[in-house]
């Protein structure tokens, strides 16, 4: 083959693409990779892994402020700079070792704009004037955040902030208005106020985090309002810039209050990255901004497939990665097993913490489930004591005819790194028998995992 000939193209290289193409290139494709902007996309140069960097700046200086709770002392003091410039150093090492793995495994990098065109066995691939031709092309575009410019929602560098820019903060606000309450909005709530910010969030819905379970939801309503966070619900808002600031309207069916924030972050959720590419020359199906595709990932146009936030919720970099292996391996001949939506976790790093798989309680029951709920509280745990992080929840939901764990939801510190327990016992298909036999070690926050079992069976032991 030519330099422009390839057995695999994906176009984006973000969480979804490059982990495509290093599984491509494992399985014998020659393989390529288009970036318009820098390797590792949204997720590693401004979205998951540099928030990440500022919540932990956050949790540090948190943790100092009340270093006497622990018998220490300490005079915390922060520099915005070095804390933005902390984040922006960690998501540049890894881009560039996406740049790396890309080398290792003899992936070609094409710099530029991938739009498409009809081919013969699949689309060609247009980069900067030059034609490039694959058996099979994956589009891994991902999104961008959604705006509505008739409301005033949409960013201006300055003034109004998307997540990008609420990444790379010039100033701390004194006042900070959070449009959204979902994951994207609450960690930036969550950082902002840990630095002093006067945080308000205002959310559509009627609760804040409206994908978790409604008692989750609840009780981090709860312990962001402990922590001085104002929370807006059942409101919509509109905004104007005006002089160092912007005027925002905050309406509900009963009353309307006009407030001035020094800054605002929109966080109303996101758009694929459909346009300008010619998808609709080639009859590409596109509902909402994003592309429609089977279990394989595969769309109606023969040689093209989609991935990732460009696709079908839930959008979450994981999800994107594990989409692309059973893509690229359905390609290659194997028979990889169909994601099924409802067991792809979710974190929300906030404090304090949130992590969520399967079915939430309400949804099991409007599925027609039979359940058994277990819950046990982190003031229960010796573990969290001792760290000091008493507040939290681990909830599990059981179907109380065949024992199968279904859902399972968690509040509380450390918990996205606890989920993944359940998400094994889940594709394990184990039972609540399995989980009520496993010993689980001691003292670990761990065991509240099996205290939350235990529960749901009436035989909790330390609550």
């Amino acid at each position: 083959m030519s330099d422009a000939n390839f057995d695999v193209i994906i176009i984006g290289s973000g969480p979804g693409g490059y982990v495509t193409a290093i599984r491509s290139s494992q399985l014998g494709f020659k393989t390529a990779i288009v970036e318009k902007d820098s390797l590792g996309g949204v997720c590693l140069n401004w979205g998951c892994i540099p928030t990440k960097a500022l919540l932990r700046s956050a949790e540090v200086y948190s943790n100092m402020k009340h270093a006497e709770e622990y018998g220490l002392s300490a005079s915390p003091q922060f520099n915005l700079k070095s804390i933005v410039q902390r984040s922006r150093n960690i998501a540049n090492q890894l881009s560039g070792g996406i740049k790396h793995l890309m080398s290792k495994n003899n992936i070609t990098i094409i710099d530029g704009f991938a739009s498409l065109q009809p081919g013969k066995v699949a689309p060609e691939v247009r980069v900067e004037g030059k034609i490039y031709q694959a058996k099979h092309v994956i589009l891994a575009t991902g999104a961008r955040a959604r705006t509505i410019p008739q409301a005033g929602l949409k960013p201006d560098g300055k003034y109004i902030w998307s997540a990008k820019e609420a990444m790379i903060p010039d100033t701390m606000p004194n006042k900070l208005l959070v449009i959204g309450s979902g994951a994207i909005g609450m960690e930036f709530a969550s950082f902002y106020n840990a630095f002093g910010s006067k945080v308000t969030v205002v959310e559509m819905e009627d609760r804040i985090l409206p994908a978790e379970d409604e008692e989750i939801s609840a009780l981090a309503k709860k312990a962001f309002s402990k922590r001085g966070i104002e929370i807006i619900t059942n409101s919509k808002a509109t905004l104007k810039v005006v002089e160092n600031g912007v005027e925002a309207v905050l309406e509900n069916i009963s009353e309307s209050k006009t407030k001035t924030y020094e800054r605002v972050v929109l966080a109303i959720g996101i758009v694929g990255n459909t346009e300008n590419m010619g998808l609709e020359k080639l009859g590409v199906k596109v509902n909402k901004n994003h592309i429609s595709v089977n279990e394989y990932s595969q769309t109606n146009v023969k040689g093209l497939y989609a991935i990732g936030d460009v696709t079908t919720p839930p959008w979450l970099a994981h999800k994107a990665s594990h989409e692309g292996i059973i893509c690229i391996e359905k390609i290659a001949g194997r028979n990889p097993e169909p994601l099924n939506p409802i067991s792809i976790p979710g974190c929300t790093y906030c404090h304090p913490q949130i992590a969520s798989v399967g079915y939430t309680e309400k949804q099991a029951i409007k599925a027609g489930f039979k359940i058994k709920v277990g819950k046990f509280p982190f003031v229960g745990n010796g573990k969290a004591i001792a760290l000091g992080e008493p507040e939290g929840l681990i909830k599990t939901i059981f179907n109380e005819e065949t024992g199968e764990l279904i859902g399972a939801h968690m509040i509380g510190a450390e918990v996205t790194e606890l989920i993944q327990g359940y998400t094994i016992a889940q594709k394990l298909e184990t039972t609540e028998h399995e989980l009520m036999e496993t010993v689980f070690p001691h003292p670990t926050l761990s065991e509240m995992m099996h205290e939350a079992v235990l529960d749901a069976y009436n035989r909790t032991i330390h609550f």
